[in-house]
This record gives structure tokens, C-alpha cells and sequence, in this order.
């Protein structure tokens, strides 16, 4: 028992000497950067004026906010069960091909979409009166193109609105990729605050106020077109071929009615015991009736295709549009006075107490 006692004595009191030594360092190098407060005091006065330049050379920043509404599929009513009903009976009214890639829940994927980006910025649109595409105004507003005249590859480069896209050269390619990566990754943001509700809301941050609103707006135009062609193209394809059946379908019984009328001229005052005569009459009646009753189903078939098509076009409805002057953003010249002086002041600290613990070491 006296040498557990004995053993543990020691051990107490160098844990006392530690935490003395401990507090008398940290008093050290407290008294020691308390001598240095001039040299601290100027640090933070100098990184305080650095941030309030930088806060007032600072561009403020845009944001174009605009919410859109995306068409519940599922809830059709008394118009899907018309179709399943139509479907059951053997008719294809191309309203079964809701789903797939082109979701409703899909859509905010397809506006990152680097196809649809570009057509965006190269879609042609009114600024202060004259047309350009966006593109343009991005290169010039962010003086991207500064220095181009000095390098040949870039020199003569330009996106005209009336230009094809497919015959753009590999430098056009790369100058538009660059921006599309810019724009897509920082300036682009599409979210939706509940799965449950079909409600998105787009934002496009920008330094110039024109370009962010543009953009915003020409990019869900761009999008619901695509999203809408693509959606209905199934229905559009059914409502041509039943048209074009259907057309078809009625010529033919008009030509049989025809057949019918002329079969009978022949065949008026003949002789009753000739009834051979009387045989072409009969077989464009057969037509007459046969043409009547397909032409019939073929029209009821284009009617209800073309109610198919009806639904599936009001895919994206905006909510709220952006609206001059948008949400402006800008550095605090405040929080950029206390970052700066705290940033500034703390790297004067360590740079103290790294020349302290270097003479220390080397003696």
C-alpha cells in the first residue's frame, strides 16, 4: 500500500508543475503580442481599408428569379379513364406516353442540359431596341473578348444570330463551351422545394441585370418548347396518320357516292330481267356503307387523339416572371472592414509567433 501511495505522489505533483507551466507560457506570449499592440493595431487598420476596397470595387451581383408549375400527369380525371377506356378497345390515342425521360420530375435536369444552354445564348433577343443573342452580350458586358484582336484564333470570332449552329468551328465550339461550364456551375441554379408539390423555381445570378432577366426568361422558353415538342410528339405523329387515313378514307367515299349516282344513270328505264346491269350500282352501294362506317370510326378516333394531344401540351405554366429591378447583391462595407482587419491582424499573429518559436529553437 506505501509504494502504490508513494508512486502516485509524484505523478500529482508534476501534473501540478504542467498546468503551472502551462498558464505561465500562455501569460508569456499573452504579455509578449500585448507589447506588439501598435504593430497589430496597424495590421488590422491596413486589412480593415483592404476590405472596404474591396467591398466598393466590387460588382454587385444580380439574381432573376422566376417559378414555374409543371402539369400533374397523373391527375387527367374523366379524361384518362376515357383513354384507358379508348385503349381497351383496341384504339391508340398516344396518351400513355407521359413517363419515361421526359418526366415532369425531369425537367429541371433538361434546363442544366448543355444543348439547351446553348440555344439559349444563341436565340435571338431585343436589348435597348436592337437584336443580338445573348452570347454576344455575354462576351462583351464581360469583356471576354478583350485581347482577342491579338491572337489570330480569335481575332475575326463572332456568333451571329443568324448563324447554324452545326457549322460552328472547333475555336466557336470552345469559346461556347467555356461559357455554358460558367453559367451552368455559378450562375445557374434550379430547385424544387417539395417533391410533393410540382412547383420550381429558377435563378440566374449575374453582375449585369439585363443578361440575368434575358437569360432566365429565354431559357425556360427554350426548354418548354423542347419539353413540349417532345412530350406530344407521339400525339402529334397519331393525329397525322388518322388524318391523313381519315382524308383518304372520305375521298373514297365520295367516289363512291359518285359510282353509285352514275351506276344508276346506266341503269335507269333497262329492263327489269337484265338485273346483271344493275350489279355496279350494287357494289358502290356496298362501298358507300363500308367507307361510311370506317370513316366514322376513324373520326371519332381523330377526335379523342387530338384530346389526347390538347392534354399533354400545357406541360410548364409560369408562375412568377423576373421583373426590373431584380434582387441586387453587394459586399458589405462593414463585414468587409471587420473580415479584413480580423484576417489581416490574425496572420500578424502568427507571423509574431512564428519568429518567436524560430529564435527560440535556433537559440
Amino acid at each position: 500500500m506505501t509504494d502504490i501511495q508513494t508512486n502516485n505522489i509524484p505523478a500529482t505533483q508534476d501534473d501540478e508543475i504542467s498546468l503551472k507551466e502551462l498558464i505561465l507560457k500562455l501569460k508569456e506570449w499573452t504579455d509578449f503580442l500585448l507589447g506588439k499592440w501598435k504593430l497589430l493595431l496597424l495590421a488590422g487598420i491596413l486589412g480593415g481599408a483592404i476590405g472596404v476596397v474591396y467591398a466598393y470595387l466590387q460588382k454587385p451581383v444580380y439574381t432573376a428569379t422566376l417559378t414555374y408549375a409543371l402539369e400533374d400527369e397523373k391527375s387527367g380525371g374523366g379524361l384518362s379513364g376515357a383513354m384507358g377506356l379508348a385503349s381497351s378497345l383496341g384504339f391508340d390515342l398516344g396518351g400513355g406516353s407521359g413517363g419515361g425521360a421526359f418526366a415532369g420530375s425531369n425537367l429541371m435536369e433538361l434546363m442544366h442540359s448543355r444543348s439547351l444552354i446553348e440555344k439559349t445564348l444563341l436565340a435571338p433577343v431585343d436589348i435597348a431596341g436592337k437584336t443580338t443573342n445573348l452570347v454576344t452580350y455575354y462576351i462583351t458586358t464581360n469583356e471576354l473578348n478583350k485581347g482577342w484582336e491579338k491572337k489570330p484564333a480569335l481575332a475575326n470570332l463572332s456568333f451571329p444570330v443568324t448563324a447554324n449552329r452545326v457549322g460552328f468551328t472547333r475555336v466557336q465550339d470552345s469559346v461556347l463551351g467555356s461559357i455554358y461550364s460558367s453559367i451552368a456551375t455559378t450562375q445557374l441554379t434550379i430547385s424544387q422545394k417539395d417533391k410533393k408539390v410540382s412547383i420550381g423555381t429558377i435563378e440566374v445570378k449575374s453582375e449585369d441585370e439585363i443578361f440575368a432577366k434575358k437569360f432566365c426568361e429565354s431559357l425556360v422558353k427554350e426548354v418548354t418548347s423542347f419539353y413540349v415538342d417532345t412530350k406530344s410528339k407521339k400525339a402529334k405523329i397519331n393525329v397525322a396518320i388518322l388524318e391523313k387515313q381519315s382524308d383518304s378514307i372520305r375521298a373514297e367515299l365520295n367516289a363512291a357516292i359518285t359510282g353509285v349516282a352514275v351506276a344508276n344513270d346506266n341503269t335507269f328505264s333497262l329492263n327489269p330481267a337484265l338485273n346483271v346491269k344493275r350489279s355496279p350500282s350494287a357494289q358502290r352501294q356496298v362501298d358507300v356503307q363500308a367507307n361510311s362506317a370506317i370513316l366514322t370510326q376513324l373520326v371519332a378516333n381523330l377526335e379523342m387523339a387530338k384530346v389526347s394531344l390538347r392534354k399533354e401540351t400545357p406541360l410548364v405554366q409560369i408562375i412568377d416572371a423576373p421583373i426590373l429591378p431584380l434582387k441586387k447583391e453587394k459586399v458589405s462595407k462593414l463585414k468587409s472592414l471587420i473580415l479584413g482587419g480580423f484576417l489581416c491582424g490574425f496572420l500578424v499573429v502568427i507571423g509574431l509567433v512564428g519568429r518567436k518559436v524560430l529564435k527560440g529553437v535556433m537559440g
